[in-house]
């Protein structure tokens, strides 16, 4: 599936992964091939992904929203915590 992270000012991150967690409002959550189709709010946390290559990153956001069609997710935020 492909994901996008996306701030006001730049594109964090476009690619393809086989999972993405996001620190949901309502509690954590993951997202894998196939999910149904979702849109949720996300609060300050980290969001962790798979690449499809097997490599795991991670990224430290601010408050934003999450949606997925058809294998695509898109993580719209706030900003990022500089580490």
């Amino acid at each position: 599936m492909n994901l996008v992270i996306l701030t006001p000012d730049k594109e964090l991150f476009h690619g393809k992964v086989t999972s993405v967690n996001v620190p949901a409002i309502g509690g954590r959550f993951e997202v894998l091939n196939g999910h149904a189709p979702i849109v949720a709010a996300i609060g300050h946390g980290e969001i962790r992904f798979q690449l499809a290559k097997g490599e795991k990153r991670s990224i430290t956001v601010d408050q934003g929203f999450i949606e997925v069609i058809r294998n695509e997710v898109s993580l719209l935020v706030s900003g990022v915590e500089e580490k």
